[in-house]
């Protein structure tokens, strides 16, 4: 199903403009972000072909199922409350039915921690993302050959730096493992290329030492140390890091780079509004979306504040709203049942259903 499907069928119930416009954070280059909830015709429902969510391709216009909306409100899920709280002049259609959900039933305390920890979430990813920017990682990967060490007496010498100064090649090498020795080896080598040694690697891509047969007159060159776990962690940063890199959006990475503070400065003034949102959940009763400090957040936006500066101010709001939530006489979390109750409700409306 898509979502011209559900206009022309006049199944959506709920539908606002949501994100930075709602906020009142929108810049020139802002999209447009559509929320909304939908129902399925009843035949769906006795077919067995449940639909939870219908989005478009860029993710931009997302519609979320009658009651898959009611199970994230349950959750006090950030985005489904925020949808739910949309400001009049954001929503494009709302039908009576979805008026049953009363905003004020949602402001709970585990509403704001939810915001809160989510904010928290954010600025993990940050973290990372930091960490990817000011520590870019080479395009041409290492071989497990760059993870393998000479023992030099009291210390040890890289592999490459060790067959190079002999003008030795690593196809020539024999290794044999040593027991009871945890990623030793010793090493030999084949100056004639008569003896079929299988090298210290077998191609550049291997993962593992290749081990030979070695014959018993043959001399010993050198101890080899291969740090296995040292190459496992390279591989999984380098994999991660170049996912990173093809997947990211690049107008807000060319953003992050411009203003010089080596952060995602669009995810940490979210995070900031988050943790704000949450704390007046606490003291204000309220799910405030336009936010009213519209020229701060995107000061943080347009790269003004450092991360170490936000990283501190996102800590302290989170530990005021801790205090605040241990003594709040709000409700713990949404009335499940009269939720439940209000899902029948809507829907023996919407198929006509008598119970």
């Amino acid at each position: 199903m898509t979502i011209n499907e559900l206009r022309k069928n006049g199944l959506i119930l709920f539908e606002a403009v949501v994100g930075s416009r709602a906020y009142g954070l929108a810049t020139a280059s802002s999209d447009t972000d559509i929320r909304g909830v939908f129902y399925l015709p009843l035949e769906y429902y006795l077919g067995g072909q449940y639909i939870a969510q219908v989005a478009n391709a860029s993710n931009d216009e997302v519609y979320y199922e009658l009651g898959r909306f009611v199970e994230l409100l349950s959750k006090s899920n950030p985005n489904i409350m925020e949808l739910l709280a949309s400001p009049a002049d954001c929503i494009v259609y709302k039908d009576p039915l979805v008026d049953q959900f009363k905003m004020q039933d949602f402001i709970t305390r585990e509403a704001a921690m939810t915001f809160a920890q989510y904010a928290m979430v954010q600025v993990r990813k940050a973290k990372g993302l930091n960490k990817k920017i000011n520590n870019p990682m080479d395009r041409e990967r290492k071989s497990l050959l760059d993870f393998c060490f000479i023992i030099a007496g009291h210390g040890s010498l890289s592999l490459k730096e060790w067959l190079s100064s002999r003008q030795w090649k690593q196809e020539n090498c024999g290794l044999a493992k040593i027991e009871h020795a945890k990623g030793m080896y010793t090493l030999y080598y084949d100056q004639s290329q008569t003896l079929g040694y299988k090298g210290v690697v077998a191609t550049l891509e291997s993962n593992e030492v290749s081990c030979s047969s070695i014959p018993r007159e043959e001399t010993l060159c050198a101890y080899l140390f291969v740090n296995h776990e040292a190459y496992s962690s390279y591989c999984k940063a380098y994999n991660e890091y170049f996912s990173w890199v093809s997947a990211r959006n690049e107008a807000r990475f060319e953003g992050t780079m411009n203003h010089g503070q080596g952060y995602d400065a669009k995810n940490m003034m979210h995070t900031i509004r988050l943790l704000q949102q949450a704390k007046e959940i606490l003291s204000k009763r309220e799910l405030q979306i336009q936010r009213p400090n519209r020229v701060e957040l995107l000061r943080i936006k347009n790269g003004a504040c450092s991360y170490d500066e936000l990283f501190d101010w996102s800590h302290e709001l989170f530990e005021e709203i801790r205090e605040l939530c241990l003594h709040s006489l709000l409700p713990v979390a949404p009335d499940q049942v009269k939720l439940r109750q209000q899902l029948v409700d809507i829907r023996t409306q919407l198929y006509h259903v008598k119970l």
